[in-house]
């Protein structure tokens, strides 16, 4: 049984831990805070993998500062699943088990209920438009469908997400050094009970900074009402832009108001300590559009959001060697190559643009620094492995 500790990476720690079949124990899970324990949208996030799995093995201390679990087969199949009251988003939920759902013993549907978009989590177009593509590039012959049904805006939610994933054997072995450029520019702005105009008005933003690089951008407005809004959701607005390159390679940037913008309830309030409230559409959209500029400078073949993932793949590919250009790393993927080198006993070999290697080894991981200038000689780097040859073996060859 493999040994960690603290609440970091709580979802990386689960899915590796059923892809590798290895046992974990995660211990001092927020204990010197004055809520000490598992959250909400933790244990849930425990209830669904257990949904998906069958045999699966759980059992958490009576403060919820310490778990054990063992994995069961990835079996899939018809799940519907609850994210309201967690706090989380669906998409928080759906990013964590996608990796799974490949590799289950029958097709899986989910319909999930909840948040469809908040200021935290990845965001169901993010999924469609950057996550979807990324998995084609590893050989699936089916790709999975996300359909937003209704939305819904926190606190309250009850927006539906159906999410139906085909099944894999095994994936491919990958070489994505070549991003190209940025050719267009393409996002949706949303708006439920609220103004219409207030879609315009971020799109009218985001056009004003990112026409001055490239002329093909095309925002929709989605001003959602009837049957495509929940009756029991809260007012809020948001905007998502993605960026494709000239050799299909996707970056996605979102943001979504917070409900105290929308609905003046202060003590519905979301806090976030890493980024600014926003206030009104203009900021929000003209934030949007310099994340996203953000992410094209740093360039690398997807952006932050995904660099975990990226890792994951590659490291469930044939026993071949398969070569990314990222961005920068980010602490959290440093944080995860760590945990995949402790479940899956595999180590990346990081090169920088001009060759040289920057890291001897991810024990000296900390000295590598993310918030180096915006220059791509210095700031993309080479990730190669050798996959350890997952094979889905419910699958039969055709």
């Amino acid at each position: 049984m493999i040994r960690l500790k603290g609440s970091t990476q709580f979802r990386a720690r689960l899915v590796g831990s059923v892809l590798s079949s290895k046992s974990v124990a995660i211990t001092n899970i927020r204990e010197s805070e004055e809520a000490p324990g598992l959250r909400e949208f933790e244990v849930s996030f425990l209830k669904l993998v257990e949904k998906i799995t069958n045999g699966t093995r759980i059992s958490i201390n009576s403060s919820g500062t310490a778990i054990s679990f063992k994995p069961g087969l990835i079996s899939g199949g018809t799940i519907e699943h609850d994210c309201n009251g967690t706090g989380r988003s669906v998409g928080y939920f759906l990013e964590g088990v996608v990796p799974l759902c490949l590799f289950s013993k029958k097709p899986t549907r989910i319909t999930f209920t909840g948040v469809t978009s908040d200021d935290i989590d990845i965001c169901i177009e993010t999924l469609n438009a950057v996550t979807i593509p990324l998995l084609s590039r590893f050989g699936l012959e089916e790709l999975p469908q996300i359909k937003m049904v209704r939305r819904g805006c926190p606190p309250d939610g009850k927006g539906v997400v159906s999410f139906a994933c085909p099944i894999v054997r095994e994936l491919k072995a990958v070489q994505l050094t070549d991003v190209g450029y940025v050719k267009k520019v393409r996002g949706v702005a949303h708006a439920v009970r609220v103004s219409p105009q207030f879609a315009n008005r971020m799109v009218d933003t985001c056009r004003s900074i990112l026409n001055n690089f490239l002329p093909d951008v095309y925002i929709n407005t989605d001003h959602a009402k009837g049957s495509a809004v929940s009756e029991f959701t809260g007012p809020g607005f948001g905007i998502f832009l993605f960026a494709e390159t000239t050799n299909g390679f996707f970056y996605g940037a979102k943001r979504t108001a917070d409900r105290k913008i929308a609905s003046k309830e202060d003590d519905c309030v979301i806090e976030r300590k890493d980024v600014e409230a926003l206030t009104d559409p203009e900021e929000l959209g003209l934030n949007v559009a310099k994340q996203l500029c953000e992410e094209i400078a740093r360039g690398g073949c997807v952006d932050t959001s995904h660099q975990s993932l990226l890792i994951l793949l590659m490291v469930l590919c044939p026993e071949h060697i398969s070569k990314v250009r990222i961005g920068p790393l980010s602490s959290y993927t440093i944080e995860y190559l760590r945990l995949v080198k402790t479940l899956f006993e595999v180590k990346f070999k990081i090169v920088g643009e001009n060759t040289s290697p920057i890291l001897e080894n991810m024990d000296n991981a900390q000295e590598y620094r993310s918030d180096l200038p915006m220059d791509p000689k210095y700031n993309s780097v080479l990730l190669s492995c050798r996959g350890v040859g997952f094979k889905n073996l419910s699958r039969k060859v055709t």
